[in-house]
């Protein structure tokens, strides 16, 4: 059977207008993504392992954990100045319980890699950043004690892939509802986990809206794009600007720090 060609102003290769949102069922589609290794994932756990290393040794040999002291979230040492704790906690775990670091590096492994495997190298780093810094500031506002560890962050991943499937729900079809419910019931029960004694779970929240903010601003939109007659998956974002965003949903949480800082 010979195949009619459409005409030139119905063909989506010369009209880009009759383009679908999705391709023809049987259409060829190439998914266009990055395929670089999550390297920045890696290099985030091995620089945080190697610090959990120099907590052991200091507490080992001098009897106190001084990357802890020099580095995590200190209310009254804030207040003073020392500003890059709301930022080098998230470097920093207790040193008396493997099991913290472990879960957390755990979770970001499972987690990271995929994040960054669609939003490229800086957009996962800066992520990553702004939800650990987003954490600790919430913990600066809401809670006095001192408190560390990666899961500031850890939670803006999570918000941040919850993010990804509902802004790319039409590439996931049917599975995209119980995707979302899953990662819903993920963060329900780790909050409710969060409420125990010594568990920072104002820093979770703050990492979650963080981590949410960020990538509802950067996070990839994938959408379909025809060429040489096959369907391609390209992000629409992939060439925008990050430093506005960046600097809106940090500037917004500096703010809040401050007002703490200045009227609090």
């Amino acid at each position: 059977m010979s195949e009619t060609p459409l005409p030139t102003d119905q063909n989506p290769e010369n009209n880009p207008s009759v383009i679908p949102d999705q391709p023809p069922p049987g259409s060829p589609v190439k998914v266009h993504l990055p395929t670089a290794k999550p390297i920045a994932t890696y290099v985030i756990i091995g620089l945080t392992v190697l610090v959990y290393l120099a907590q052991l040794v200091s507490t080992f040999t001098l009897g106190g954990d001084l990357p802890a002291y020099l580095g995590m979230k200190i209310n009254e040492l804030i207040r003073m100045g020392e500003v890059w704790r709301f930022i080098t906690p998230v470097l920093l775990h207790d040193s008396s319980s493997p099991l913290h670091i472990a879960f957390n590096m755990y979770a970001l492994y499972v987690i990271g890699r995929g994040l960054e495997h669609y939003s490229g190298h800086l957009r996962f780093v800066l992520l990553y950043l702004v939800a650990g810094f987003a954490g600790n500031v919430f913990s600066f506002i809401f809670s006095n004690n001192p408190s560390l560890g990666a899961s500031t962050a850890v939670f803006g991943l999570v918000a941040a892939q919850g993010v990804f499937i509902y802004r790319n729900r039409h590439l996931f079809g049917k599975q995209a509802r119980p995707m979302l419910m899953n990662i819903l019931t993920i963060v329900v029960i780790n909050l409710l986990i969060g409420m125990m004694p010594r568990v920072d779970n104002w820093g979770h929240a703050g990492g979650l809206l963080g981590g949410l903010a960020f990538a509802w601003l950067t996070g990839p939109i994938f959408h379909f794009e025809l060429h040489d007659g096959e369907y391609h998956l390209q992000d629409t974002r992939e060439t925008l600007p990050l430093w506005a965003p960046t600097l809106l949903v940090l500037g917004g949480f500096a703010l809040l720090a401050a007002a703490k800082i200045a009227f609090l």
